[in-house]
């Protein structure tokens, strides 16, 4: 169920290709809803862990035993080295990250969480700086299924993403696309260029509203890719294909951390999906996946402790459905 040689893995032929960002995540806890100014908060712990949706994506489907690729740009300094590491000890092929030698630094994210919600500030860096030139379009090709996450922070990528997926999917991949949040809230641009060559959009339900921007959002985006699956935190998820939904509920956790939920979520399905699973079994993979991730800090630390992980897998996954 989860693997037992990562380094092995890296070298091999990879199953799915991720292109997205890199770069850490800086998570505080117990900081005030309001922050005064000029006054020193005291917080009541911190976490620095492996961050950004797609790393996350890479880090976790790796430990769940895909064989990752994982394409991105990192500034030259030890942020972005110390994220390479962590995926390299998760298994995860890491090299076509492009580590530039000028330019921007890798990027960080602060997270403040709240009871319920959370503040996300992000430094964006060398994430904006990523252009079509520093991906090996050949190599990406030599995957079954392409992926891309964050669609909206790739700014200098951003003109030729539809050129991507076109020829990604006339090699042959299968593809699958996490818009992430638009930090604009726009929700336009290459968004619609993007979603004809878009065989599984994964989003959550208020990116689903912002996308479609009509009361029945979910029908309306179904209509444009052949399967939309909608992540909805404790109630589970839901995907649409030729007319049909299929809801699958959520796992019943303690739950310590949201951060990176989604993300792993998205690690499961596609863990699942490649291997041409029943769709109702890729959905409860995914919220397996999720699952785990809420139980300890950061988007990554339940997957990267190896007992923890296989114990929770196994107690709640059998004969290819969960077990509360």
């Amino acid at each position: 169920m989860a693997d037992s040689n990562a380094h092995k893995r890296a070298s091999a032929q990879p199953e799915i290709a991720i292109v997205g960002e890199l770069n850490p995540d800086l998570i505080v806890y117990g900081a005030p809803r309001e922050l005064p100014e000029e006054r020193e908060i005291l917080t009541s712990g911190f976490t620095l862990t492996l961050g950004s949706s797609s790393a996350i994506l890479a880090h976790n489907l790796s430990l769940l035993g895909s064989k990752v690729t994982f394409s991105s740009r990192v500034g030259p300094d030890a942020l972005g080295e110390m994220c390479c590491q962590w995926l390299k000890e998760a298994g995860v092929q890491v090299g076509h990250v492009v580590r530039s030698a000028s330019g921007s630094n890798t990027g960080i994210t602060l997270i403040l969480p709240l009871t319920t919600t959370r503040r996300i500030l992000t430094y964006p860096g060398a994430m904006f700086e990523m252009g079509i030139e520093d991906l090996d379009l050949d190599y990406l090709a030599t995957a079954r299924h392409f992926h891309l996450s964050s669609l909206f922070l790739h700014r200098k990528l951003s003109p030729h993403i539809p050129e991507l997926f076109r020829e990604m999917k006339r090699r042959g991949l299968t593809t699958s696309l996490d818009t992430n949040d638009d930090p604009e809230d726009k929700w336009g641009g290459v968004l619609e260029d993007v979603l004809p060559l878009v065989d599984v959009l994964l989003c959550t339900e208020d990116e689903l509203a912002k996308i479609a921007k009509v009361e029945a959002a979910a029908e309306h985006v179904a209509s444009k890719v052949p399967l939309l699956v909608v992540k909805r935190g404790a109630r589970g998820a839901s995907a649409y294909t030729e007319g049909h939904r299929i809801d699958v509920p959520s796992l019943r956790v303690d739950v310590m951390d949201t951060v990176g939920a989604g993300d792993t979520f998205d690690a499961g399905f596609l863990h699942q999906w490649v291997r041409e699973a029943p769709l109702e079994r890729c959905v409860a993979y995914g919220n397996l996946a999720g699952g785990l991730s809420v139980t300890r800090a950061g988007g990554t630390e339940a997957f990267r402790d190896s007992a923890y992980r296989q114990r929770f897998l196994l107690q709640h996954w059998r004969q290819g459905t969960l077990v509360p």
